[in-house]
């Protein structure tokens, strides 16, 4: 190392101890599109009896979060989206015995409902097919089917009756199809006691490769992908059979928990590496399930209510600013079902936002504004996206994220943005006191200064020149 890079790691050093970061946002070099990093699992909740019912919604909220895709996974698990009787295969097509072709051995009916529900919000499905996590002490929908091509033709029929308007469905254009939900969870799981799949790895490689080129061949133009691994040890071998028995794979889902962003980011890089290396190059990747976990133990219960805190904002921002500059194409939240405990975004009983909603919302004002422009931070713990839009416009998202419970000081963050002389600005600000709360901030010769808590965000609104 040379004198002078000992000097500015010093001088790096004694910044961070006296509670300082500074931000350079350099909106002359665009670095692309701002990805569906605030996309989720699940709809609005709401109402679903026909009778008056006093039930709340957050129908207002979802809609202005213009979350871009919600994906169908344990959605029968919620009495609002349907129950047992929503999206899962063996809700739709609940006699396996029934001919694939026939349009009476189908019940889309509340699936209908609870699909049409999320289009109303803007937002874009993303259909799993396949079945819920089974926590039961008796299975009932992830043992593998008896017939695999039939599996296959059945969920043809699913996919014609929502595209197509096959057996009185519809023309909605959902573009992404995924098979199935984290089959290699059964490497961990007791024999007698499966959750996810109830078969062998060999059997889950076949039942794939079946399903996804059957669905292929008659929708070349859909996105069909998956298998949502919630692991990477069954990853190789996967591959391997896929790459040897010619199995198109348009995206590959993978899911991941932590503490810690950058294991999301981490975990992209080497999925994507992997991918290319197996020559799946052009294969899109999505990271469709994450939330703030420190572990599934001792710290399940902290974990669970730091979700919809200020510490999961500042998760939640940071995952997501990391992940847009990661090799990986979209995120999927886990979960915005209201019964769940893992809905760190809406209260489960008044159906209001929490703290770790807000990220979601701002960040698709950036998607609104659309091109993502170079950031640089000097320090580990503030993450920073900044986009502008075509009318000069810019936006920053900040986030001050730490998992360490004992970090009380607060920092003094210096946003620097060259070619921007002075003005106003406005921000909004999420803290231990404020809920997306509007401040008034200054533009002064080119640069914004903030005090920032521990785990706290703020989303920054810069008027055209």
């Amino acid at each position: 190392m040379t004198k002078s890079n000992i000097i500015l790691t010093t001088a790096a050093l004694l910044l961070a101890l006296a509670g300082q970061a500074d931000i350079t946002v350099d909106r002359s070099q665009a670095v692309g599109k701002i990805k569906p990093m605030n996309g989720v699992n699940n709809g609005p909740a709401g109402p679903y009896g026909n009778g008056n019912s006093q039930q709340k919604d957050n129908f207002e909220t979802y809609k202005a979060a213009r979350f871009p895709f919600a994906r169908t996974h344990d959605s029968s698990f919620s009495e609002c989206y349907g129950g047992e009787h929503t999206v899962d295969i063996t809700a739709i097509f609940p006699d396996f015995a029934r001919r694939a072709d026939d349009p009476a051995a189908y019940d889309f009916a509340i699936t209908d409902w609870y699909l049409d529900r999320i289009r109303q919000m803007g937002t874009e499905v993303f259909f799993r097919l396949g079945q819920k996590i089974e926590h039961h002490v008796k299975k009932y929908g992830i043992n593998p089917p008896k017939d695999f091509k039939k599996w296959a033709q059945v969920c043809e029929h699913i996919i014609r009756h929502y595209n197509e308007g096959w057996a009185d469905g519809h023309h909605w254009n959902i573009r992404y199809w995924e098979i199935w939900n984290e089959a290699d969870l059964a490497q961990y799981d007791p024999e007698d006691n499966r959750l996810t799949w109830g078969g062998t790895q060999q059997q889950f490689f076949d039942f794939y490769s079946i399903a996804a080129k059957h669905l292929k061949k008659y929708f070349p133009q859909l996105k069909i992908g998956g298998p949502a691994f919630a692991g990477e040890y069954w990853m190789d071998a996967f591959l391997e059979q896929m790459v040897r028995e010619k199995v198109p794979i348009d995206f590959f889902s993978w899911h991941q928990y932590a503490t810690k962003p950058q294991v999301m980011s981490e975990k992209a890089r080497r999925i994507r590496q992997t991918l290319d290396r197996y020559g799946y190059t052009a294969t899109e990747t999505t990271l469709n399930e994450w939330n703030y976990v420190r572990n599934w133990t001792n710290e399940f219960l902290y974990s669970l209510k730091n979700m919809r805190n200020q510490k999961g904002a500042a998760f939640c921002s940071a995952v997501m600013s990391l992940c847009q500059d990661a090799p990986v194409d979209m995120l999927m939240y886990y979960d915005a079902r209201p019964e769940t405990v893992f809905n760190g975004l809406f209260d489960m009983y008044t159906m209001h936002p929490t703290p770790a909603y807000y990220p979601f919302y701002a960040w698709s004002r950036l998607a609104e504004l659309g091109t993502q422009v170079k950031v640089t931070s000097d320090e580990s713990e503030i993450y920073a996206t900044a986009a502008t839009g075509q009318d000069g416009r810019l936006g920053i998202l900040v986030s001050f994220y730490t998992d360490n419970d004992n970090t009380v000081r607060r920092r003094s963050v210096t946003i620097s943005m060259p070619g921007t002389t002075h003005g106003t600005a406005t921000g909004h600000v999420i803290d231990s006191g404020r809920l997306y709360t509007e401040i008034p901030l200054e533009v002064k010769d080119g640069s914004i200064a903030l005090k920032m808590e521990p785990n706290s965000v703020v989303m920054i609104e810069i008027p055209a020149n």
